[in-house]
């Protein structure tokens, strides 16, 4: 997504890290990157078993539902959020969240 890497430094400064995961190929994510100018990592999950193991899988279409997760050190999803067609994320809203953990 253009608007996180647009707040990239601003999560690296608050410790964060950004992966994209997405059911599409690596070939897709390379091409998606590049038309977007994403620099963050885009993980590629045709197997679904990441989308599987977060519940995220819909299995009606087979394919994951938009949502992020915020996981901590020690690998504890300490938030997570699940947006519907045509929405996107916050960056500043998780920015904010992902400050609030860090206190």
């Amino acid at each position: 997504m253009p608007a996180l890497e647009a707040r990239l430094k601003d999560f690296y400064a608050a410790g964060a890290a950004i992966l994209g995961i997405s059911i599409d190929s690596v070939y897709s994510h390379d091409a998606w990157a590049r038309h977007q100018g994403l620099s963050y990592p885009l993980l590629s999950d045709i197997h679904r078993t990441v989308c599987q193991a977060y519940g995220v899988h819909n299995a009606e279409r087979n394919c994951a539902r938009r949502s992020v997760f915020i996981v901590d050190e020690k690998g504890v999803v300490r938030f997570n959020e699940e947006y519907g067609p045509g929405q996107l994320p916050d960056p500043e809203r998780l920015l904010q969240v992902v400050k609030g953990l860090n206190q």
